[in-house]
């Protein structure tokens, strides 16, 4: 409920910022005293302003190792939703939804890690408290208990943006007036197990505070993580020794090898999770802690025997490393700590001789032991020290199976209130192969695997958890047995035997064939050196050699990777039919090492980034290299190069060699993709009237440049080294640049006589903030445009949105960047010879453009588009529901925005103006898109509002009308049509 101080000040703020753009239109600025956005009072609020009495840190501190992996993982991509850690429960009783709001936030004010940004400082990650919220937003749905599984899996799988300091989100479920559902996603980085126990006392306390209840004790100051972050920081120096017992223990480990899949892995970084369970008799858990006590050892250790007698069966190695997880938890000081103090151990256990189950407990005990002596010190450290040795040929790391003993789970326990515990398993694995012996429920006992389901296939799966459950049930029944002999060699991996015609069949030649877009495939191994493989596609757009030859060393044994897999046009056969070996291309016998601009780029950069000079098939890992180094090494080359490149790349490639021919290809095709579309030579200065464009490749960049070119009007386009060949449009000239580059953007900007600036990073508010403060600083004449978005208004309380009206809780990160932009432009505008100043306020940008595409289907409206494309239910809000008439999207089509755009060259509109086409209900979009789409999706209204769908306002855009009047083709279903049948983009 909002104060009167409140209201006063949100007033006060409104005045302010109306005389800022008075003094924007009359070319000048008085004052020098600004004000944020207008703030309300709300259980939606978000507002990071400090409260009295609370200055915010500016102190950036040292991540710590285990939240250097979770940052990392995140930079690197492909991770989905393993690394966020949901934490639901059912209440059924009296519930006040204010009062958790305020229990929350006060729970957010006491645990410093829960409102903590993640940046970077000198090329190192680092985490930077903000200040307390004023309220933590707490979203209510009305839903059945039918669409609450899907509602609380949309929600956790939602995803974090670490550098706005978004780690926690809450979503409660209305069942009934007394039925709810409460859930707290966290991410990974923030929280461990450990900390959801803290996080559920704390928060029952401070909610029967809130509700005027007293609670069972008051709270102690709570210890922060911040604290334990540089603690650790400051003894990384000491681990030396430590490290070194660790390199004794791990000495020619190596990862297990699993059975492969009988497909190959698609190309992806995303590990789907998938689950196996077998019960077990209830009798089990507690004779196996009988065993262990007359044993001296923990159920963890007996449950962990079973598993390595299960990865026995399951591998046939004797030596064999399973990771368990430790915790940096220790001493009073960190009891009540909130934050991730997990940590990995990799055990190694000898398994041969045959020994009985006692014998084999002792021997996964003293491993055990000895692990947990040294378990504080970080993982990653013991992978760096060891390098390629504790990885296997395909880069995985050493842990890629770990077992766990599962206790009861977590539930949230209010006062006058039942609770009760809401799975929600996550889509994503964290390893290859997890076991588990199940105890949340001590009637029910299960034997459960996790597995990744593009590193071990169903039948595998099932194997290993019924091995696991019949091992488990033997120690209980007699521990002196020997568990059951392997498996005949070659049961788990057969090959096909003399008599088979496809006994010559190479491994390679299956795991090609198995790619869907592969049509045909050979092997030839000469007499001396490696193997090359040969393939034909199905079509000329299919993967590349080099993405295929990744392909292998991602499934296959090191031995049976060829050193090359090249593409033909058609495989030549003999006349009996296999494949002509004689006719094929041949290969250098010893490949001469790769030369070049950019191998040397290559090599220095190897030598700059891991401190050796490395040979061309030097492997990546062996030199000292990891995550981190790997994200160095992609940037350094991707801006000396002008070429794309990531982390996972180099992950992938491993040797100089290797990055080099993937350089090479990336290069051939850019300069393809440069000769077919620059028909003409470029100008070689900057001609009068020049409007530099930023982001002039992306959905709305493109058109724009497209329209001012149309016009007659010399373009300076702004674009990425490695997209600048995009571009080409008579009477527009590139300068390669980003939002990134301070020196390249202020030189941009001197050179131009008007400003589009269309760039986003969409998520990297601080990197567009600064960039627009570059900007507008080497800004000196004519009109400059900003292309914001109407999300900077917020949620307005009035249905129909007047241009330049006052911003309104809650304001998204994406919408407060965009009001932050605002400030920094209108606050320049008019003065020291700059001119006009406009913001255009865009809503969903639809046109016939790839990037265009890509957010039709997996944008906002993602949800929307991916159930009409399956056929899947899709259910709409009805209109007047929670008092509101209609629910839908405004939008605009890219060519009108680009027109209004360049119509703010010529009449700058000295503010905010709003441009959009029209407004269309979920109802006729969802029609339009499934009848497009060709399916037959079941449209329901029903009174609940998903989160995604809860928009219901119509944006006024009177300030732009003319040149936002549609033209021919430019309606809704024109340019949905467009969109969904991938009529070419425009080229620019």
């Amino acid at each position: 409920m909002s104060t009167d101080a409140d209201s006063a000040t949100h007033d006060r703020r409104q005045q302010l910022q109306r005389e800022l753009l008075r003094r924007a239109r009359a070319g000048s600025t008085r004052g020098t005293t600004t004000a944020g956005p207008a703030t309300g009072a709300g259980t939606g609020r978000d507002d990071r302003t400090p409260r009295p009495g609370c200055v915010p840190p500016a102190e950036c501190v040292p991540l710590s190792r285990a939240q250097r992996r979770m940052w990392l993982m995140e930079r690197l991509g492909g991770t989905g939703d393993s690394y966020h850690v949901p934490f639901a429960t059912r209440v059924r009783g009296p519930f006040d939804v204010a009062a958790f709001a305020t229990a929350l936030t006060s729970l957010v004010a006491r645990h410093a890690i829960l409102r903590t940004r993640y940046t970077e400082h000198d090329g190192e990650p680092c985490q930077e408290v903000l200040p307390t919220p004023r309220t933590v937003p707490v979203h209510v749905v009305d839903t059945d208990e039918a669409q609450a599984p899907e509602l609380l899996r949309r929600e956790t799988a939602r995803p974090f943006d670490l550098a706005a300091g978004d780690c926690v989100r809450a979503l409660v479920l209305r069942h009934g007036p007394q039925d709810h559902t409460l859930l707290l996603t966290f991410h990974h980085i923030a929280v461990d197990g450990a900390s959801l126990e803290t996080v559920a006392g704390e928060l029952a306390d401070l909610y029967t505070t809130a509700t005027g209840g007293t609670p069972r004790q008051a709270l102690a100051p709570a210890p922060q993580y911040a604290d334990h972050a540089r603690r650790e920081h400051e003894a990384l120096s000491g681990f030396e020794e430590e490290l070194e017992r660790w390199s004794e223990l791990l000495a020619d480990a190596e990862p297990p090898r699993l059975p492969r899949p009988a497909a190959p892995a698609p190309h992806t970084a995303e590990r789907p999770a998938a689950v196996r369970t077998v019960p077990l008799a209830p009798t089990v858990p507690d004779a196996l802690r009988t065993l262990g006590a007359q044993r001296q050892a923990t159920l963890f250790a007996v449950s962990l025997t079973a598993a390595f007698a299960a990865l026995h069966r399951l591998t046939g190695a004797d030596d064999l490393v399973i990771g368990v997880a430790g915790t940096h938890r220790s001493g009073t000081a960190m009891r009540g700590l909130v934050g991730l103090c997990v940590n990995t151990l990799p055990v190694r256990v000898d398994l041969s001789g045959a020994p009985s189950f006692t014998q084999l407990l002792r021997r996964v005990s003293d491993a055990l032991l000895e692990a947990q002596q040294h378990r504080h010190i970080p993982f990653d450290l013991v992978l760096e020290r060891l390098g390629a040795g504790a990885r296997g040929a395909d880069g995985t790391a050493l842990v890629r199976v770990t077992s766990d003993v599962l206790g009861e789970p977590t539930v949230l326990r209010l006062p006058g209130t039942s609770a009760q515990y809401v799975d929600l398993p996550s889509d994503g694995a964290k390893f290859n192969l997890s076991y588990g012996l199940d105890l949340g429920d001590p009637a029910r006992p299960r034997a459960l695997v996790q597995y990744d389901a593009h590193a071990l296939d169903d039948t595998a799966a099932e194997k290993a958890v019924r091995d696991y459950a019949a091992l488990l049930h033997a120690m209980a029944a007699d521990p002196e047995l020997t568990p059951d002999p392997l498996p005949a060699a070659g049961t788990q991996d057969a090959s096909p035997g003399p008599s088979s015609p496809a006994r010559d069949r190479h491994p390679a030649v299956a795991a090609l064939c198995a790619h869907p877009m592969v049509a045909d495939a050979t092997v030839v191994r000469p007499e001396h050196g490696p193997a090359v493989a040969y393939a034909v596609l199905k079509d000329s757009a299919g993967p590349s050699g080099h993405e295929l030859l990744g392909l292998l060393r991602r499934t296959l044994a090191p031995e049976a990777v060829p050193a090359a897999v090249t593409l033909l046009d058609a495989m030549p056969r003999t006349a009996a039919g296999p494949a002509d070996h004689a006719r094929l291309p041949g290969r250098p016998s010893t490949p001469d090492a790769p030369s070049g601009p950019r191998a040397q780029a290559v090599t220095e950069a190897f030598t700059t980034v891991l401190g050796h000079r490395p040979s061309p098939d030097e492997d990546f890992f062996a030199l000292g290299g990891h995550s981190l180094k790997a994200v160095q090494l992609a940037e350094r080359l991707r801006t000396d190069l002008g070429l794309p490149l990531t982390g996972l790349d180099v992950l992938q490639a491993r040797t100089p060699r290797a990055l080099t021919a993937l350089l090479d290809e990336r290069a051939a095709r850019q300069s393809a993709a440069k000769a077919a579309s620059r028909p003409a030579a470029r100008s070689r200065h900057v001609r009068p009237g020049t409007v530099l464009v930023t982001g002039a490749t992306g959905g709305v960049g493109a058109f724009v440049v497209r329209e001012l070119a149309a016009r007659g009007r010399p373009v300076l386009a702004l674009a990425r080294p490695e997209s600048a060949h995009l571009i080409a449009t008579d009477g527009v000239d590139v300068i390669e640049g980003d939002l990134t580059d301070p020196a390249g953007l202020r030189d941009a900007v001197a050179q131009a006589d008007a400003v589009v600036h269309a760039a986003c990073t969409f998520t990297r508010h601080e990197v567009d903030l600064a960039a627009m403060e570059t900007m507008v600083d080497a800004w000196r004449r004519g009109p400059f445009v900003f292309v914001s978005s109407v999300d900077a208004y917020g949620h307005p309380a009035t249905d129909r949105v007047a241009e330049e009206s006052a911003p309104h809780e809650p304001v998204s990160p994406y919408g407060r960047a965009k009001l932050d932009c605002e400030a920094v432009l209108l606050r320049a505008a008019g003065t020291e010879g700059r001119g006009g100043a406009s913001s255009v306020r865009s809503p969903i940008v639809w046109g016939a453009h790839d990037r265009l595409r890509e957010q039709l289907r997996w944008g906002a409206l993602g949800t929307l588009y991916q159930a009409a494309e399956h056929g899947r239910p899709i259910e709409l809000p009805r209109p007047g529901t929670g008092g509101h008439a209609w629910y839908g999207a405004a939008w605009v089509h890219a060519a009108a925005l680009a027109r209004a755009v360049a119509e703010c060259l010529d009449r700058p509109v000295h503010g905010v103006a709003n441009a959009c086409s029209g407004h269309v209900s979920w109802h006729d979009l969802a029609h339009d898109l499934t009848e497009l789409l060709g399916t037959r999706a079941d449209l329901r209204e029903t009174d609940a509002v998903p989160r995604d769908l809860d928009h219901r306002w119509h944006y006024d855009s009177t300030r732009l009308a003319r040149p936002l009047r549609p033209r021919r083709g430019e309606d809704r279903r024109t340019v949905l049509a467009e969109m969904i049948t991938a009529t070419p983009p425009p080229r620019v």
